[in-house]
């Protein structure tokens, strides 16, 4: 599968899930249909080991697609980035553990949920997993989970071992509570840091529905006429300037993300080490890109007067998807940004996902 194919696989299905979008958000759930049309077109396969039948593309590829759908449906597009993401995962885990959700079926999907909120406790044999964990995004369409926890250490005094758990559905209930007001290996990609392609993931379709937003607001301002004197508000250098604004900010988002990666990939594909340096300048561009992704919609949404609030109108959809995006605590850029400050200052990192 080259790039340009796994692209094409994705324009293909967006006037669909344009479509579909509206109903998304009744559903507060990924509609059935663009699951198995993302399923049927392999798309979360992109990231996907070769052996298990994945393409093993480059995630700059990617996060292109998510940031692609995401111009048309954010919700749809934080469900292929994040369930996209849960394949590389998959692929740096032991290869039994591999075997075991891919061994029959390489279409099986699993879900996420790293936040330690449940109980782990040492048995016999291995550990006890109890309690509930929040926020897993997709896993109404997923076989597996994929829980965050902290495990007792066993020496007294020792800090506590945070690890992550393998489980099936069958030894797990979901409990539909999501009423929210936004988002209503060996190869040498498997050797990135598992913090920079997760937060990347969740950065994606934040870009890909300002775009889509920016794409709208043009569309809109072209056709409107301002009342008071009957010219085009196009013509209006105020709407010029936020349009302006609003292009350059996507834009640096957009650049930075998919250019960071490609560099990264350089460095992967030539055996050399990925220095912390450029890992914690990964993660603050992640960062900023939630920060101008937001910006740049919020100037959009106030520029569009007071078409902007009806519910049909798309800019009012992504201004409430990319706030609820940057709500997830792996978006905040203030916790980028100390990532960064301390590698600039020479200080040793505090984050082990780096």
């Amino acid at each position: 599968m080259t790039p340009e194919a796994y692209l094409n696989l994705v324009r293909d299905l967006l006037p669909a899930v344009r479509e579909r979008a509206a109903g998304a958000e009744k559903l507060r759930r990924l509609p059935d249909e663009t699951f198995a049309d993302f399923q049927e077109a392999g798309l979360f396969r992109a990231l996907q080991p070769r052996r298990y039948g994945g393409y093993e593309l480059d995630p700059a590829t990617f996060y292109q697609a998510v940031m692609e759908v995401g111009a048309v449906c954010g919700s749809s597009a934080w469900i292929l980035g994040v369930i996209g993401v849960h394949n590389w995962h998959l692929a740096i885990f032991p290869p039994q553990a591999q075997e075991d959700v891919w061994g029959e079926d390489t279409s099986v999907q699993l879900s996420t949920s790293l936040a330690p909120t449940g109980t782990v406790q040492r048995v016999d044999g291995g550990f006890r997993l109890s309690g509930r964990w929040s926020f897993s995004s997709g896993c109404d369409f997923c076989q597996w989970a994929v829980l965050g926890g902290i495990v007792p250490s066993v020496q007294t005094g020792q800090p506590p071992d945070a690890r992550v758990f393998l489980v099936p559905r069958s030894d797990y209930a979901i409990d539909d509570n999501w009423h929210v007001m936004g988002l209503c290996g060996d190869a040498p990609l498997y050797r990135l840091p598992f913090g920079l392609v997760f937060a990347n993931g969740i950065t994606a379709p934040a870009i890909g529905a300002a775009l889509g937003a920016l794409e709208a607001f043009r569309e809109q301002s072209l056709k409107r006429i301002n009342l008071r004197d009957q010219s085009r508000v196009a013509e209006d250098p105020f709407t010029q300037y936020r349009l302006a604004e609003a292009a350059a900010a996507i834009g640096a988002a957009r650049d930075r993300v998919l250019g960071n990666f490609a560099e990264m990939m350089r460095l992967a594909r030539a055996g050399e080490e990925i220095p912390l340096s450029a890992r914690a300048r990964c993660k603050w561009d992640a960062g900023k890109a939630i920060d101008w992704s937001v910006k740049a919609v919020d100037w959009l949404f106030e520029a569009s007067g007071g078409r902007g609030i009806f519910l049909n109108n798309p800019i009012q959809r992504a201004w409430r998807d990319v706030h609820a995006m940057r709500a997830h605590a792996g978006n905040n850029p203030e916790r980028a940004a100390f990532v960064f400050a301390r590698s600039e200052f020479g200080l040793p990192p505090q984050d082990i996902r780096f």
